[in-house]
């Protein structure tokens, strides 16, 4: 298999988890599926090729064209799908409009003769004569009735029509805005296929120059992995600790050697905000105001090297420069972890749930500190080289990392 087919298949993989769609679907649902990835392409233009790149790195830029083309790729199918959907609604209405159009001529004839009829025998002197007429008082009852009906039919006859008329109008109205719809899903679904061609030719121009490196890359991404799993050591090491310690306290201090106790003992106020927390699982706010995940949770192919597994501890968010990180839930910081570079990590124990806020420049919290949900932790770090502003959100209970993705809101 060759680089370029390499990168096509895992692109597709990627764009495939964006383009597939329930069948359940409606069309107000793909509306609003579209919208959103409207949005997400504003998101990656902004937050991934808007900021000033000190340093060309092919590997990154090849990797965030990827995921443009991605979600291009679903917005275009999305598009599509929505314009089918379109379609579909378009050829029904069309069939209902003839239905009711044929119907309305139907009645509009029998209204006529009935028009007729009635003008016929219009004067009263008609129906006096057809009254009195009668062979008995019970047949000009009866006559008087139909009278009655007839007059009640036909004015039946002419509100029928009226309303006829306004569901006729009424559907040629959502008919013709149907089809401008229809018309702008179909502009724009070129519009992003010549965007997407352009993007494609830059993406195998970078393949290209990646294989050129590409095992100075690999040595590139293999340090970076070692670095973050250092510092995946040092957070569990800090919440090992701070377990151990809630035991000792509680004088429940275990022998030297025994490993098995990895709870925290937790007072009664502590447990009630645990299952606060745990009550709030895919309801927490995100923990920046705008944000783009480059990097799900979990081991996970590497975006641009084939062959090339990574891990990732937590959600790697992609935000604004100058970009703030708020706490997801309240709680208290349990400790704040020096890194490499300056850089530094909270951790903020919500029971014993731990929300650790990696990749901070500065901090705006001490140890100890009562936070609140959605109150500002740190200020984010924005690297030098690709010139993104990157937060590490990472969840833990007890020593037992979970995927964050499952605990914040949906975007």
């Amino acid at each position: 298999m060759t680089v370029v087919n390499f990168y096509k298949i895992l692109f597709l993989s990627i764009a495939l988890v964006y383009v597939l769609p329930s069948n359940a679907q409606t069309r107000k649902q793909l509306e609003a599926k579209r919208k959103r990835l409207k949005t997400e392409i504003t998101k990656v233009n902004r937050l991934l090729f808007a900021a000033q790149k000190n340093e060309k790195n092919a590997l990154e830029d090849l990797k965030d064209l990827n995921q443009k083309i991605a979600v291009r790729t679903a917005f275009i199918a999305s598009i599509h799908k929505e314009s089918s959907f379109l379609s579909t609604e378009i050829n029904e209405n069309q069939k209902e409009i003839n239905k009711l159009t044929k119907k309305l001529k139907t009645l509009k004839k029998d209204y006529a003769e009935i028009i007729f009829k009635s003008y016929k025998s219009k004067s009263k002197q008609n129906r006096i004569l057809f009254l009195l007429s009668s062979q008995s008082f019970q047949q000009a009852y009866k006559r008087l009735e139909y009278m009655k009906q007839y007059s009640s039919f036909q004015k039946h006859q002419g509100e029928e029509i009226v309303s006829q008329t306004a569901v006729i109008k009424s559907l040629n109205d959502s008919l013709l805005f149907k089809k401008q719809v229809k018309e702008t899903l179909i502009f724009t679904e070129r519009e992003q296929k010549g965007k997407i061609e352009l993007d494609k030719k830059n993406q195998e121009k970078l393949v290209s120059k990646i294989k050129k490196k590409e095992q100075r890359y690999v040595k590139e991404i293999r340090k970076k992995q070692q670095e973050e799993a250092k510092i995946a050591a040092q957070i569990d090491k800090i919440i090992k600790d701070a377990i151990a310690k809630s035991n000792k306290i509680k004088g429940k201090k275990l022998a030297k050697g025994n490993t098995s106790k990895k709870e925290f003992v937790l007072s009664p106020e502590a447990k009630v905000l645990a299952v606060q927390f745990q009550k709030n699982k895919g309801k927490l706010p995100w923990p920046v105001d705008e944000g783009l995940v480059i990097r799900r949770y979990g081991k996970q192919a590497h975006p641009t090297l084939r062959g090339i597994t990574i891990t990732s501890t937590g959600l790697h968010i992609a935000t604004k420069k100058g970009g703030k990180a708020h706490s997801v839930f309240k709680g208290k910081v349990l400790a704040i972890q020096l890194l490499t570079g300056g850089k530094k990590a909270v951790l903020i124990q919500h029971g014993n749930y731990i929300t650790t806020y990696n990749n901070l420049e500065r901090v705006y919290v001490k140890k100890g500190d009562s936070i609140k949900t959605g109150q500002e932790i740190g200020k984010i770090f924005t690297n030098r080289v690709t010139g993104k502003t990157t937060l590490i959100f990472v969840v833990h209970k007890e020593t037992q990392r979970q995927n964050p993705a499952s605990w914040i809101l949906k975007r």
